[in-house]
């Protein structure tokens, strides 16, 4: 039987690209090489190179996303994303794909958009889920910390309206110290989002829904032991107590699987992705964000919940290739 051709392309050009490059070694020890013909595609800006055993670099030919490599072209069935931010999760690389006829593993471009953009993401699902208040603001846009304290109260988040792994987020206890977290919040992007903090349990909900089924992974209960969970937190060993499946009521778990299927229909998403929750003591879920394209390293929460359903990784993207896959 001939092997799928499949471009694994990592790494990218966001402060997660060493996340990105982790988990896409995960996935491709995890993958079955007998039923695929894998290819480890570092992107990184305009460079997108293949690193061969020797150590040589060969670059893609981005005309056709072909790959020469001592003067054999390889052209590719399938492309399997493994980018967190740009160009993977903000829709940039399945647009590229989309007109080279490549199909691939994640979300299509509009939904990419959709759920990148955080403010998008959140006036897409008002209705169907529960949200905290905020205030938008574009870089050069007048702020009055005085102001949006009275508004939303304290403590506050502050975060970039578009980036992952809470880079340039900030939890924000007075007033004085919110112009110093707008400014590192800024320092991430153009736009930025300054939210009410909701107190309670986060929540990390994977789904998916692939071959007509829906599955609904055990969702894991997130203890930071930082302020919050920030990069060090979640990467870090020691740093979080992480705990699948999370402890909560049974009609609390409804909630989250009805919300979270919701996010996934609604923002139209492909292949698996992971929501984020906050559950309030009264058992109230608030939306957080959606990730489109999770961690897939050792230490990542999906991989860990896909376990605990009795799916291991190899088989997990068995499933997603064979849904998205399309000759």
């Amino acid at each position: 039987m001939k092997r799928l051709k499949i471009a694994l392309l990592a790494g990218g050009d966001s402060p997660e690209r060493a996340i990105a490059l982790q988990s896409a070694a995960q996935i491709e020890q995890a993958l079955d090489h007998d039923k695929y013909d894998i290819t480890l595609i570092d992107l990184h800006h305009r460079n997108w190179h293949y690193t061969a055993p020797d150590g040589r670099e060969w670059q893609v030919d981005k005309n056709d996303f072909s790959l020469t490599v001592e003067g054999v072209r390889k052209s590719f069935d399938y492309a399997l994303i493994i980018i967190h931010g740009t160009p993977g999760e903000d829709g940039r690389l399945q647009g590229y794909l989309d007109m080279m006829g490549i199909p691939y593993s994640s979300c299509s471009m509009l939904s990419s958009v959709i759920t990148f953009d955080k403010i998008t993401t959140k006036r897409t699902l008002v209705g169907h889920v529960n949200l905290a208040r905020e205030v938008f603001l574009r870089r050069g846009e007048a702020c009055d910390p005085e102001k949006i304290v009275r508004e939303l109260g304290l403590p506050l988040f502050v975060k970039p309206n578009a980036n992952g792994s809470s880079f340039g987020v900030t939890r924000v206890h007075t007033a004085e110290e919110l112009p110093a977290a707008i400014a590192a919040a800024f320092a991430q992007g153009d736009e930025i989002l300054i939210e009410e903090c909701i107190a309670g349990q986060e929540i990390g909900c994977g789904v998916m829904i692939a071959g007509g089924r829906e599955y609904i992974f055990p969702e894991t209960e997130i203890v930071p032991k930082n302020d919050f969970f920030d990069y060090e937190a979640k990467y870090t060993a020691g740093r979080s107590e992480e705990i699948t499946p999370a402890r909560i009521a049974p009609e609390i778990r409804a909630e989250l699987n009805r919300m979270t299927l919701d996010a996934y229909r609604i923002c139209r998403c492909s292949g698996v992705v992971r929501v984020d929750f906050i559950v309030t003591p009264e058992g109230k879920p608030y939306f957080i964000e959606l990730n489109s394209i999770p961690g897939m390293s050792s230490g990542s929460i999906v991989p860990k919940q896909a376990r605990a359903m009795g799916l291991s990784l190899g088989a997990l993207y068995d499933l997603i290739i064979a849904d998205t896959y399309r000759p």
